[in-house]
């Protein structure tokens, strides 16, 4: 009698205990990012005064003498291979388990980050770094569909809101870690400790019963013979008592038609997604947001040191970002699914939330008292992180199940492409001119203008939920239920 999948064991992962371990695996992921750019590990230049009196520099940009732009160019360097991986991760998931994807990213991800703690110049960091970002690929292009599978229909925006949550808070608590380790020990630890902290995920990744995603196999494909096949079939017949893989060039052409067809059907789901007019504006005006997000990360702790004379910018800007962080993406994630989550209401309190933050966190810059400029801010982020679960969101639900993997890559690659990764090195570069901190901040900040015009748009595309528009795909003879894949206890 043959064994079904009703009489495999369980799998250990409850929704609940899928979305806490999700959760600290995207929390560390993002306090990577704080740490980098936290003044104690990120640190600064050496300096010396006109009577010859010098101060040794401290941090990566003193230990390794990187000027502005090569300061900026080092955080965005993660996401070179992060481009070059979501969309191979995304694709690799229609013909490979997602969950074993995700346990051979945290691997990558826990050997770089490792590096990166024994870097010995700017190159040498700056690959490390690439290497982080294709650690990170495969988590975040599968991660937010697997918890929108068995999150419960009703609060699907709040469980979304509960993992980009961890983007804010895992920032924040980067900055005030690596302010911390910087000072008191050394730069290089925060590396390694966040190497050890994620080595247990990663094993857990492979270990672990692996799960499933609606719309995609899993990894179980019982492939028709493709057109190339027929062919080979056809020119090399088996011969009597033999079988088709029995040809010596079969099997060569075959791998050779196998990579053939994984890129056709790259190319034919990519043109499928550019067509959901919903999705490319969101994503739009994700790049928007992203790109003013992005360069505040970065640059947020030392543009605070100078303007405001903060000797202790990464502790208030970590504070004000985690709580703000917190509680502006929860939020946004209940308000919505109080609303009733819909693409027309997604919309409206994106480009709402976003167009009420750009006010504030452009009038925060405009004052000169340090104080009234953290108030405005912190009123100005929680407005502007309330957009992190209604866009990831739309991602999820505009397109078709089977497309959600690469629709989450496509859009990092795209708010990272034209986002993040021209951010940091564009205002190094503004700021090289202008010498000014506050007028680099107001520039920077009027693009979240921008942001929410294009949320404005996607108000009147009346776009539907397209989640559930394919009920079931056929692996083998059995039939994959749209149902949430977990049971919660």
């Amino acid at each position: 009698m043959s064994k079904t999948p009703a009489d495999d064991p369980p799998s250990w992962f409850t929704p609940k205990r899928l979305l806490v371990i999700f959760c600290v695996i995207n929390m560390l992921n993002y306090v990577d990012r704080g740490i980098i750019a936290s003044n104690g590990v990120n640190g600064s230049l050496g300096t010396c005064t006109e009577s010859g009196v010098c101060t040794a520099g401290s941090g990566i940009q003193g230990d390794f003498n990187l000027d502005n732009f090569q300061d900026g160019v080092l955080s965005s360097a993660f996401m070179v291979g992060l481009l070059l991986a979501s969309p191979i991760f995304a694709s690799l998931a229609k013909s490979h388990n997602p969950f074993r994807l995700i346990g051979v990213g945290l691997s990558v991800w826990t050997f770089a980050t490792a590096g990166c703690g024994s870097s010995f110049n700017f190159w040498s960091i700056a690959i490390f770094r690439m290497l982080v970002g294709v650690g990170e690929a495969s988590f975040i292009s599968l991660a937010a569909p697997f918890i929108d599978d068995n999150a419960p229909v009703a609060q699907k925006t709040a469980w979304l809101a509960m993992f980009y949550m961890c983007i804010p808070s895992g920032i924040a608590l980067g900055y005030v870690y690596g302010g911390i380790v910087g000072s008191h020990v050394n730069w290089r630890f925060a590396f390694w400790s966040e190497a050890f902290f994620m080595l247990p995920f990663a094993v857990l990744g492979f270990v672990m019963k692996p799960l499933n995603l609606k719309g995609l196999s899993g990894g179980n494909i019982v492939e028709a013979l493709t057109d190339e096949d027929a062919i080979i079939f056809h020119e090399h017949p088996p011969s009597s008592g033999s079988s088709y893989k029995a040809s010596s060039k079969a099997p060569k052409l075959k791998v050779v038609s196998k990579i053939s067809s994984q890129f056709s059907r790259f190319y034919y789901d990519m043109m499928a997604l550019l067509r959901e007019k919903v999705y490319v504006v969101n994503v739009l005006g994700y790049i928007c947001y992203n790109f003013v997000i992005g360069a505040y990360s970065y640059w947020g702790p030392k543009a605070g040191y100078n303007i405001y004379h903060m000797s202790n910018a990464d502790l208030l800007f970590g504070a004000i970002t985690i709580v703000c962080g917190i509680f502006g993406t929860l939020s946004g994630g209940y308000i919505l699914d109080h609303m009733d989550a819909t693409m027309s209401n997604s919309f409206k309190l994106l480009s709402g939330a976003t167009l009420l933050g750009a006010i504030f966190c452009f009038g925060a810059f405009c004052f000169s008292n340090m104080y009234a400029f953290l108030v405005l801010f912190a009123v100005g982020e929680l407005f502007v992180f309330a957009t992190q679960a209604p866009v990831n969101y739309v991602c999820l639900h505009s397109v078709k199940p089977s497309l959600r993997p690469l629709s989450m890559a496509i859009s990092t690659v795209s708010i990272h492409i034209f986002g993040d990764v021209p951010s940091a090195p564009l205002v190094g570069i503004l700021q090289d001119y202008v010498d000014n901190w506050r007028e680099t901040s107001l520039i920077l900040t009027s693009i979240l203008f921008l942001a929410a015009g294009v949320w404005f748009v996607g108000v009147f595309l009346h776009g539907v939920d397209r989640s559930n528009e394919e009920e079931s795909s056929n692996i083998g003879n059995e039939e994959v239920s749209t149902e949430p894949l977990l049971t919660a206890p």
